[in-house]
């Protein structure tokens, strides 16, 4: 079937974007004008008020409502102490990154092993379930044979038959009981693996989103101000009286890589990219890119199959981006947009275009 992605922009108020197979629909999307999305755009905000309630701080960005910005999720760089103390905590945080990608590291192997020794749990749990029905129809055989000698030795005698008959019911329960409790062990068994690979995807989706470690000695009321500026990125929409959740931890996303220009993090690979040998060609090529310090980067899943000019012309494209960036924030008044996250049209060729589409079909001048 003909893989097709069609993108209808013949109205002024909607765009729609569909990726369909034959008649089945894999993808679809939309963008509403008079509700744009906000997700992924950057400002230059200010705090407006801190709250040590909430430990978070309410910003003005330039939206409908201030944006709700959580102490966790601001960066040491603003914080108003010490340089000294500023450098320890960025210390902490990239040694906090560096151990995150080593137990990453280690979640991966424990769950490729796991995936190798499951046929051969699965064989073992197999023939012990043979053999245990062999020695049940054995057992039952025995059983029937002991009863038709009875019945032509005593036929006379209905009540010995019915005593041999108590007595041959007696081993056959048992042997039912001791299947259900062969059962329940397998069950146990089953359900200890899936507990094991719950956990090992646990630390892997850790390591696309790391936890960032809060120093405990301080309080978001003893390192930010109201009216301090701060360069934030939107990561919820608005949802009703609520405002957008807001991060200084920004994030640029391009076809095959996700820059982080102020996260220690650096040869990520996301989740998503199991193959063992794909994972281990994305580390080598990472490794070889010259990302700065105090920066990070993440090869998304249409990565996984890419060669090392592809994703180093990426990454290089997203470095120009975050360059921009810095230089428009330089020159821009608090609160003011600085990047746009791109329109429908084009998140939907960065994000949902690969080499099974067959075929684009715009309508519409404005696509």
């Amino acid at each position: 079937m003909p893989k097709k992605m069609l993108i209808d922009a013949t109205h002024a108020e909607e765009t729609r974007v569909v990726v369909v197979e034959g008649n089945k629909v894999d993808e679809f999307d939309f963008e509403s004008l008079n509700k744009r999305q906000l997700s992924g755009n950057i400002y230059l905000a200010k705090v407006t008020r801190v709250e040590p309630s909430l430990q978070a701080a309410f910003v003005d960005y330039g939206g409908n409502r201030h944006g709700f910005l959580s102490f966790a999720e601001i960066h040491p760089d603003y914080y108003q102490i010490p340089v000294a103390d500023r450098e320890a905590l960025i210390a902490e945080e990239e040694a906090y990154a560096k151990t995150l990608e080593e137990e990453a590291n280690l979640a991966q192997q424990k769950k490729s092993r796991i995936r190798k020794r499951k046929p051969k749990v699965i064989a073992e749990e197999a023939d012990s379930d043979i053999s245990i029905s062999s020695d049940v129809i054995e057992k039952s055989d025995e059983n029937v044979e002991t009863l038709n000698v009875t019945e032509n030795q005593d036929s006379s005698n209905p009540n010995s038959i019915t005593d041999n008959e108590e007595v041959s019911d007696n081993p056959i329960d048992l042997d039912l009981k001791n299947n259900s409790e062969i059962n329940v062990e397998s069950d146990d068994e089953a359900n200890s693996e899936s507990e094991i690979e719950s956990v090992a995807d646990d630390d892997i989706e850790e390591e696309v989103r790391p936890r960032k470690p809060r120093p405990r000695r301080y309080k978001i009321q003893e390192v930010i101000k109201v009216r301090q500026i701060l360069l934030i990125q939107v990561v919820k929409e608005e949802r009703g009286n609520k405002g957008a959740a807001l991060t200084t931890y920004l994030s640029l996303a391009g076809r095959y890589c996700v820059l982080m220009p102020n996260t220690a993090r650096g040869g990520g690979i996301s989740r998503k990219i199991t193959n063992v040998q794909d994972r281990k060609k994305i580390k080598e090529i990472t490794s070889e890119l010259d990302v700065p310090k105090g920066a990070g980067l993440i090869v998304r899943t249409a990565g996984a199959k890419r060669n090392r000019d592809d994703i180093l012309r990426d990454y290089e494209y997203l470095m120009r981006q975050w360059t921009q960036i810095r230089d428009v924030t330089l020159e821009s008044i608090a609160p003011t947009q600085i990047y746009a996250e791109g329109d429908i049209i084009k998140r939907s060729i960065r994000d949902l275009y690969n080499n099974d589409i067959d075929e684009i079909i715009v309508d519409g001048e404005r696509g």
